[in-house]
């Protein structure tokens, strides 16, 4: 059994392993134009492709969610789900389609537990125990028959390329194979994909796909039944349950995507447009962003701006552990989360001076004791409809089992669920009963795409990074309220604080010698990581000379760009 200690020891390896570095990739441009940043050059190429051929932002979103599911099998797929982040132009309305997972109506409270009543970690994270139903293809054909102009044909087409033409790996694959290594090699349809003839390809390996190629074939053709019913599903079904595994041809029957109305927020003069649950980001979001408006955060130096916003950050995870879970399962007190109240009694015991121990707020609750490897993108059209979505299958290679003959890699979800009240999850996430597994129940999530809007200025962004999502979407919504350019955004130096364990988390660059020991001297206390984490994909609209900026953050191998209208992009390009 992993203990607590041994799971956070893997989150923190796990940090040093996923981001590879690169440089920024930035395009401004003038009127009528239409830009996209993605975590994969290939998934932004086929966003532009799609925009060439006469589709909008929602079909784009279709083909970049697509493509990354072919270019990056560790990050999100067909065997995950995720959250999308809509706004429809005509109307100004905004949506989130929740793809997320859901557990299989087998599913029981205990599933992973042992015979002496502790978390068996690994159950919830390799093998497909682990996999809750997937949501992304459902999602895709969801926002193409709702939202889009294109067929499925023409949305899917890129990335079919992809997987039956193949890909040259990078240094990145290369270093998540090796991470992952012992569960892909326990599956035989897993190791013939990922590996070459049972070693870790090295940057350059072709990867091809022609499985996958054949299941997102079938998806255009069919739309939701090719994957949820038919051979697709039974492939699935026989191979989940002949190595383990629990799902039932009826889990993919009733898997339903669920549009959500979003979580709307006011800052300071923003409007801040993001996830509601399952997602915990929107109400995070909230809670920390009315806390630190009751603070002149530009009038106070750096070490104590910091320590504001650590605390912020240290009162919005608790509350997660605390309240949080799926809406369609518990009773979520949204409105009074969500509140200025709230904020204003949770600021009362915030010290400008002191740092307070995150075990002075108390214990979960009743009874005692009781969201890293993803993707996002960012797009906006001419017409200025847009989408920022984040999307996962969880752990690297989510549960490491591709079921043979489908080429989806299936996804390790179930570890987003409180396996046990008061355990950690592998991102170091405590959660109680709001969030423990039930039949059919979605596992609360960090996911936390957003739009942070101004009359004069318009932003997407979203980014991958396990439990420290939500404070770097808050970072990033921070800097926006500043007046920062988005290379501000994805390049600054991040620090983090989940509430348990009680320690600030920081890229090498956050603190120097001095502010640490300002810091110190507050009484917090410091977890230093050894590598940069995050791969944040952002968007600007300034409105006045309707002008886009699109940004890819330096951390990763992402690509940013901004396009004549219609993208002069031709297939195969």
């Amino acid at each position: 059994m992993i203990q607590a200690q041994q799971r956070w020891l893997i989150f923190v390896f796990i940090s040093a392993v996923l981001i590879s570095s690169g440089s920024p990739s930035v395009a401004a441009t003038g009127p009528g134009r239409a830009a996209v940043a993605s975590a994969h050059p290939l998934a932004t190429q086929a966003a532009l492709e799609v925009l060439g051929k006469g589709g909008n932002a929602f079909d784009a979103a279709v083909a970049a969610s697509a493509a990354l599911a072919v270019v990056e099998p560790a990050s999100s797929g067909l065997g995950g789900g995720g959250f999308w982040l809509l706004h429809i132009a005509a109307g100004g309305r905004d949506i989130m389609v929740d793809g997320r997972e859901r557990a299989p109506l087998a599913a029981t409270r205990n599933m992973y537990l042992g015979s002496d009543g502790k978390a068996e970690a690994r159950l919830s994270l390799d093998g497909p125990l682990a996999a809750a139903i997937p949501g992304e293809p459902a999602a895709l054909v969801h926002i193409a028959e709702r939202y889009g102009r294109l067929p499925l044909t023409e949305s899917l087409r890129p990335a079919i390329r992809y997987a039956r033409q193949g890909f040259a790996v990078d240094a990145h694959y290369h270093r998540l194979v090796q991470l992952r290594r012992s569960v892909l090699e326990r599956y035989r349809a897993t190791a013939a994909i990922f590996l070459q003839a049972g070693a870790v390809p090295k940057a350059g390996w072709v990867l091809r796909q022609p499985d996958l190629a054949a299941t997102l074939e079938a998806i255009a053709e069919a739309g939701r039944a090719g994957f949820y019913e038919g051979e697709i599903a039974r492939r699935l079904v026989r191979a989940v349950r002949a190595a383990g595994g629990i799902w039932s041809l009826e889990d993919l029957r009733q898997y339903r995507v669920v549009e959500r109305e979003p979580t709307r927020l006011r800052y300071r003069g923003l409007n801040v447009v993001t996830t509601a649950l399952p997602s915990a980001g929107g109400l995070q979001l909230a809670i920390m962003l009315n806390i630190l408006a009751g603070y002149d955060l530009g009038s106070l130096d750096k070490a104590h701006r910091i320590h504001l916003v650590v605390e912020a950050m240290r009162r919005s995870y608790r509350a997660r552990a605390h309240y949080l879970g799926d809406p369609d399962f518990v009773a979520v007190p949204r409105r009074r989360l969500a509140s200025v109240a709230y904020a204003a009694a949770l600021r009362q015991g915030i010290e400008l001076n002191h740092a307070t121990r995150s075990a002075a707020l108390g214990e979960l609750g009743d009874p005692p004791g009781k969201g890293a490897d993803t993707t996002h993108f960012s797009i906006i059209d001419a017409a200025g409809n847009r989408v920022a979505a984040t999307l996962s299958i969880n752990y690297p290679f989510g549960s490491g089992f591709v079921a043979a003959g489908t080429g989806v890699v299936l996804n390790d979800e179930m570890d987003d669920f409180a396996t046990q009240p008061g355990e950690p999850n592998v991102y170091g996430l405590v959660g109680g009963e709001a969030n423990a597994i039930a039949p059919g129940k979605r596992p609360l999530s960090s996911m936390s795409p957003a739009f942070v809007e101004t009359p004069q200025r318009i932003g997407l962004l979203g980014t991958p990074g396990g439990s420290r999502i939500v404070s770097m979407v808050l970072l990033g919504i921070l800097e926006f309220a500043d007046g920062q350019p988005p290379t501000v955004w994805v390049s600054r130096a991040r620090y983090h604080h989940q509430y348990l364990p009680d320690a600030i988390q920081y890229e090498p660059a956050a603190f120097g010698a001095r502010l640490r020991e300002r810091l110190a001297g507050m009484g917090h206390r410091f977890a230093p990581l050894t590598q940069d984490y995050g791969n944040m994909q952002a968007i600007l609209w300034e409105r006045r000379g309707n002008r886009l900026r699109a940004v890819s953050d330096p951390r990763g191998n992402g690509s940013a760009r901004v396009t004549s209208w219609p993208a002069t992009v031709r297939p195969g390009d």
